[in-house]
């Protein structure tokens, strides 16, 4: 948590993520009602109130993302896609620098179309 400032109150503290999974098998035993709300928090190590959100999102028929920020399925397909063109693109651009290279140095026959 941060100050006004933008100073964090505990710098050690990390905040937990927990996998789509995870939150679904904890809003599960919560639905099934053989422990109490507070006691299943406890030993799954969460707050009370973070089942009863997790469950709200579930009955809304949102997305439980596995941490907070990340990407959705969609937007991580078109970022697997970005990254693959742009190792693409990189590596012409590596090449397309060594036929330069290759070209400049003394010696170099010219090319057809080359003046």
């Amino acid at each position: 948590m941060e100050g006004k400032q933008g100073i964090k109150v505990n710098p050690e503290r990390q905040r937990q993520r927990f996998t789509r999974e995870f939150k679904l098998e904890a809003v599960r035993l919560l639905e099934c009602g053989q422990k109490p709300a507070t006691q299943l928090a406890l030993e799954l190590g969460v707050q009370r109130g973070q089942l009863y959100k997790w469950q709200a999102q579930v009955k809304a028929g949102g997305v439980l993302h596995a941490a907070p920020g990340r990407p959705k399925l969609a937007d991580e397909s078109e970022l697997s896609r970005l990254w693959r063109e742009n190792a693409r693109l990189k590596e012409e651009r590596d090449i397309l620098k060594k036929v330069i290279i290759k070209d400049l140095a003394p010696g170099a026959p010219a090319h057809p179309g080359r003046v």
